[in-house]
């Protein structure tokens, strides 16, 4: 719910829809899709790794990435010959391929442990997914090229 909340209307409006799979969900993946010309699709994961105050996880934070993909499959995890086709990690696009020191790290998870820094790491990845994410599914926006 609070996924929805803070990204739910950004990304309504640039055309990406939650798939309703409640066994995705209870598992942890919360999936936007929008058609993308060409059939293709842009598809937008949020993958979530809950951690409760169990023995085993030693009072880790829960965290969550972003991973984008453009395909022409209806599984975005299915590989694809599609000239287009792309997957790649929300932080290592805007680290490494654009260059945008905003994040620790190409590798980063966004960590919360309550709700408050839950929605604070939500809008912090979904600014990014709107400002970047989706103009380099769509093809609008590329890396800068790489240097010498």
């Amino acid at each position: 719910m609070l996924l929805l909340t803070v990204v739910g209307q950004a990304f309504t409006a640039a055309g990406y829809a939650l798939e309703d799979r409640p066994a995705q969900h209870a598992a942890g993946l919360f999936r936007f899709r929008r058609a993308l010309p060409d059939g293709l699709h842009g598809v937008i994961d949020f993958q979530l790794l809950a951690y409760h105050d169990t023995e085993w996880s030693s009072g880790a934070p829960s965290r969550f990435r972003v991973m984008l993909t453009r395909t022409d499959k209806a599984n975005p995890a299915a590989p694809s010959a599609h000239p287009r086709f792309a997957r790649r990690d929300l932080a290592a696009l805007v680290v490494a391929d654009f260059g945008v020191p905003i994040l620790p790290g190409p590798d980063h998870w966004w960590p919360f442990h309550d709700t408050g820094s839950l929605g604070h790491a939500l809008g912090e990845a979904g600014s990014l997914a709107i400002g970047y994410g989706m103009p380099w599914l769509s093809g609008d926006l590329l890396p800068p090229p790489a240097g010498p």
